[in-house]
């Protein structure tokens, strides 16, 4: 099964970090990705992306997850040659991921 299957993402980024949430559509599938969606699991999955550190904060009042993604756009907004210098699609990429 695909993450986007039952998770939706959003991206952020401030310089060369990018952070990426995890929300399920059903709140009662946040335990699972907690115990599926690791940060070793995701640094594979973004392999090739993401070069530095990944830090997972989990969210359970609002049954969410966020991953802070170190040197993962390039440089940054402001130095990167990528067509996607903010890393909107990596939320699409991270939903990607088999679980």
């Amino acid at each position: 099964m695909k993450l986007y299957d039952i998770a939706h993402s959003r991206a952020g980024d401030k310089g060369n970090i990018s952070t990426l949430s995890l929300i399920p559509y059903d709140e009662n599938d946040f335990e699972m990705l907690c115990q599926k969606v690791t940060v070793e699991n995701v640094k594979k999955h973004m392999k090739g992306i993401v070069f530095g550190e990944v830090i997972r904060y989990e969210m359970p009042n609002i049954s969410s997850l966020l991953f802070v993604c170190q040197d993962a756009l390039a440089g940054g907004v402001t130095t990167s040659l990528r067509m996607d210098t903010h890393g909107k699609a990596l939320s699409y990429a991270l939903l990607e991921m088999d679980i």
